[in-house]
Protein backbone atom coordinates (compact mmCIF):
# COMPACT_ATOMS: atom_id res chain seq x y z
CA UNK A 1 0.00 0.00 0.00
CA UNK A 2 2.86 2.24 0.97
CA UNK A 3 4.51 1.61 -2.48
CA UNK A 4 0.99 2.24 -4.38
CA UNK A 5 0.68 5.93 -2.04
CA UNK A 6 4.61 6.80 -3.53
CA UNK A 7 4.05 5.93 -7.05
CA UNK A 8 0.97 8.03 -6.46
CA UNK A 9 2.42 10.89 -5.04
CA UNK A 10 5.12 10.98 -8.17
CA UNK A 11 2.50 10.89 -10.38
CA UNK A 12 1.00 13.71 -9.11
CA UNK A 13 4.75 15.78 -8.94
CA UNK A 14 5.17 15.05 -12.82
CA UNK A 15 1.84 15.99 -13.80
CA UNK A 16 2.25 19.19 -12.18
CA UNK A 17 5.76 19.89 -13.45
CA UNK A 18 4.41 19.09 -17.15
CA UNK A 19 1.64 21.33 -16.69
CA UNK A 20 4.45 24.23 -15.21
CA UNK A 21 6.31 23.66 -18.09
CA UNK A 22 3.08 24.02 -20.45
CA UNK A 23 1.85 27.42 -18.91
CA UNK A 24 2.76 30.12 -21.52
CA UNK A 25 5.19 33.07 -20.37
CA UNK A 26 4.16 36.38 -19.45
CA UNK A 27 2.99 38.33 -22.40
CA UNK A 28 5.80 41.67 -23.12
CA UNK A 29 4.06 44.46 -22.15
CA UNK A 30 2.84 46.74 -24.60
CA UNK A 31 5.04 48.71 -26.86
CA UNK A 32 4.31 52.76 -25.95
CA UNK A 33 3.11 54.77 -29.23
CA UNK A 34 5.90 57.47 -30.17
CA UNK A 35 4.95 60.36 -28.98
CA UNK A 36 3.19 62.80 -32.68
CA UNK A 37 5.70 64.76 -34.46
CA UNK A 38 5.03 68.19 -34.60
CA UNK A 39 3.39 69.41 -38.18
CA UNK A 40 6.51 70.90 -39.99
CA UNK A 41 6.12 72.81 -43.27
CA UNK A 42 5.48 70.93 -46.29
CA UNK A 43 8.53 70.49 -49.00
CA UNK A 44 9.23 73.53 -50.76
CA UNK A 45 9.86 73.70 -54.35
CA UNK A 46 11.43 76.62 -56.89
CA UNK A 47 14.69 78.32 -57.05
CA UNK A 48 17.38 77.96 -55.06
CA UNK A 49 20.07 80.76 -53.45
CA UNK A 50 23.52 81.29 -52.20
CA UNK A 51 23.93 83.67 -49.56
CA UNK A 52 28.29 83.84 -49.37
CA UNK A 53 28.91 85.77 -46.07
CA UNK A 54 32.21 86.99 -44.05
CA UNK A 55 31.26 83.77 -41.82
CA UNK A 56 30.75 81.07 -44.62
CA UNK A 57 28.18 80.26 -47.34
CA UNK A 58 24.22 79.46 -46.88
CA UNK A 59 22.11 78.14 -49.18
CA UNK A 60 18.21 78.85 -49.72
CA UNK A 61 15.64 76.76 -51.23
CA UNK A 62 12.81 79.17 -52.15
CA UNK A 63 9.13 78.60 -52.04
CA UNK A 64 7.64 79.33 -55.82
CA UNK A 65 4.05 77.61 -54.46
CA UNK A 66 3.49 79.03 -51.46
CA UNK A 67 5.23 82.36 -51.76
CA UNK A 68 4.76 83.03 -55.32
CA UNK A 69 5.18 87.24 -54.84
CA UNK A 70 7.78 87.11 -51.86
CA UNK A 71 9.74 84.94 -54.04
CA UNK A 72 10.18 87.31 -57.31
CA UNK A 73 10.30 90.45 -54.68
CA UNK A 74 13.28 88.26 -52.96
CA UNK A 75 14.55 87.52 -56.36
CA UNK A 76 14.47 90.71 -57.80
CA UNK A 77 16.61 92.33 -54.98
CA UNK A 78 18.90 89.37 -55.86
CA UNK A 79 19.21 90.20 -59.25
CA UNK A 80 20.03 94.09 -58.82
CA UNK A 81 22.80 93.11 -56.17
CA UNK A 82 20.71 94.61 -53.37
CA UNK A 83 22.20 92.63 -50.82
CA UNK A 84 25.90 92.39 -51.74
CA UNK A 85 27.69 94.57 -49.28
CA UNK A 86 25.39 94.65 -46.69
CA UNK A 87 24.99 92.95 -43.16
CA UNK A 88 23.92 90.83 -41.01
CA UNK A 89 22.64 93.43 -38.91
CA UNK A 90 20.41 91.99 -35.81
CA UNK A 91 21.41 88.89 -34.02
CA UNK A 92 18.94 87.96 -31.59
CA UNK A 93 20.02 84.59 -29.90
CA UNK A 94 17.95 81.64 -29.96
CA UNK A 95 15.26 84.17 -32.24
CA UNK A 96 16.29 85.53 -35.60
CA UNK A 97 19.18 86.97 -37.79
CA UNK A 98 18.41 89.59 -39.78
CA UNK A 99 20.16 91.36 -42.68
CA UNK A 100 18.41 93.18 -45.93
CA UNK A 101 19.53 96.45 -47.12
CA UNK A 102 21.88 97.96 -44.10
CA UNK A 103 25.94 97.64 -44.16
CA UNK A 104 28.50 97.38 -41.22
CA UNK A 105 27.53 101.33 -40.71
CA UNK A 106 23.83 101.16 -39.72
CA UNK A 107 23.30 102.59 -43.39
CA UNK A 108 20.31 101.82 -45.57
CA UNK A 109 19.70 101.21 -49.44
CA UNK A 110 16.81 102.77 -51.17
CA UNK A 111 14.19 99.87 -51.53
CA UNK A 112 11.35 99.49 -54.05
CA UNK A 113 7.45 99.78 -52.86
CA UNK A 114 6.43 96.82 -50.15
CA UNK A 115 4.53 93.59 -51.82
CA UNK A 116 1.39 92.47 -50.06
CA UNK A 117 1.83 90.06 -47.09
CA UNK A 118 1.67 86.39 -47.88
CA UNK A 119 2.31 85.29 -44.62
CA UNK A 120 -1.31 83.74 -44.73
CA UNK A 121 0.06 80.92 -46.98
CA UNK A 122 -0.14 78.45 -44.42
CA UNK A 123 3.86 77.99 -43.72
CA UNK A 124 5.40 77.77 -40.17
CA UNK A 125 8.01 80.02 -38.91
CA UNK A 126 10.13 76.96 -37.91
CA UNK A 127 13.80 76.77 -37.19
CA UNK A 128 15.95 77.08 -40.25
CA UNK A 129 13.52 78.61 -42.15
CA UNK A 130 13.46 82.45 -43.49
CA UNK A 131 10.65 85.04 -43.75
CA UNK A 132 10.08 88.97 -44.36
CA UNK A 133 10.58 91.59 -41.92
CA UNK A 134 7.89 94.60 -41.69
CA UNK A 135 7.52 97.46 -39.28
CA UNK A 136 5.17 97.33 -36.31
CA UNK A 137 1.68 97.66 -37.37
CA UNK A 138 2.35 96.61 -41.05
CA UNK A 139 2.29 94.06 -43.01
CA UNK A 140 3.32 94.74 -46.55
CA UNK A 141 7.23 93.81 -46.71
CA UNK A 142 10.34 95.12 -49.07
CA UNK A 143 13.96 93.64 -48.92
CA UNK A 144 14.41 92.77 -44.79
CA UNK A 145 14.17 88.98 -44.28
CA UNK A 146 15.36 87.06 -41.30
CA UNK A 147 16.63 83.64 -40.54
CA UNK A 148 14.34 81.58 -37.91
CA UNK A 149 17.11 80.60 -35.23
CA UNK A 150 14.38 78.17 -33.16
CA UNK A 151 10.35 77.59 -33.38
CA UNK A 152 8.95 81.24 -33.28
CA UNK A 153 5.07 80.11 -33.53
CA UNK A 154 4.75 83.89 -32.31
CA UNK A 155 5.34 85.17 -35.78
CA UNK A 156 2.91 83.05 -37.33
CA UNK A 157 0.07 84.15 -38.89
CA UNK A 158 -3.24 84.11 -36.90
CA UNK A 159 -5.54 81.81 -38.27
CA UNK A 160 -8.11 83.44 -37.14
CA UNK A 161 -7.32 86.56 -39.32
CA UNK A 162 -9.42 86.84 -42.37
CA UNK A 163 -7.77 90.31 -43.37
CA UNK A 164 -4.09 88.68 -43.26
CA UNK A 165 -2.91 91.59 -40.94
CA UNK A 166 -0.94 89.27 -38.69
CA UNK A 167 2.48 86.83 -39.11
CA UNK A 168 5.47 87.00 -41.23
CA UNK A 169 5.56 85.70 -44.74
CA UNK A 170 7.54 82.19 -44.97
CA UNK A 171 8.96 82.03 -47.96
CA UNK A 172 12.38 79.70 -48.22
CA UNK A 173 14.67 77.30 -45.79
CA UNK A 174 17.87 76.75 -45.30
CA UNK A 175 18.89 73.43 -47.01
CA UNK A 176 22.53 74.19 -46.18
CA UNK A 177 24.69 76.04 -43.65
CA UNK A 178 22.80 75.74 -40.90
CA UNK A 179 26.19 75.28 -39.23
CA UNK A 180 26.74 78.92 -40.60
CA UNK A 181 23.56 80.43 -39.03
CA UNK A 182 24.50 78.80 -35.74
CA UNK A 183 27.90 80.37 -35.40
CA UNK A 184 26.64 83.87 -36.73
CA UNK A 185 24.00 82.95 -33.66
CA UNK A 186 27.05 83.11 -31.10
CA UNK A 187 28.49 86.01 -31.99
CA UNK A 188 28.89 88.96 -29.59
CA UNK A 189 26.67 91.58 -30.37
CA UNK A 190 26.35 95.60 -29.25
CA UNK A 191 24.51 98.37 -29.41
CA UNK A 192 24.61 100.28 -32.89
CA UNK A 193 22.43 99.29 -36.34
CA UNK A 194 19.09 100.19 -36.91
CA UNK A 195 17.82 97.97 -34.62
CA UNK A 196 17.19 99.53 -31.33
CA UNK A 197 18.95 97.23 -28.02
CA UNK A 198 22.00 95.48 -28.20
CA UNK A 199 21.59 93.20 -31.25
CA UNK A 200 23.97 94.44 -33.65
CA UNK A 201 27.57 92.65 -34.20
CA UNK A 202 30.00 93.74 -32.74
CA UNK A 203 32.46 92.08 -35.84
CA UNK A 204 30.12 92.91 -39.21
CA UNK A 205 29.17 89.66 -40.76
CA UNK A 206 29.13 90.89 -44.25
CA UNK A 207 26.89 89.71 -46.74
CA UNK A 208 29.31 89.06 -49.90
CA UNK A 209 27.24 88.38 -52.59
CA UNK A 210 23.12 86.50 -52.71
CA UNK A 211 23.46 84.68 -55.52
CA UNK A 212 20.27 82.84 -57.94
CA UNK A 213 21.73 79.32 -58.24
CA UNK A 214 20.92 77.38 -61.65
Amino acid sequence: MRALFLTAFAACIFSTAVLADETPPPAAPAAQAPAPTPPGNPPMTGPKVLISTSMGDITLQLDEAHAPLTVRNFIRYARERHFDGTCVYRVAKGFVAQMGSFDAKGQGRGVHDGIVSEANNGLKNLRGTVAMAHGDGATSTQAEFFINLGDNAALDHDPADTANKTGFTVFAQVVDGMDVVDKISDVPVGDGGPMAGTVFPTTPIVINRVSILP
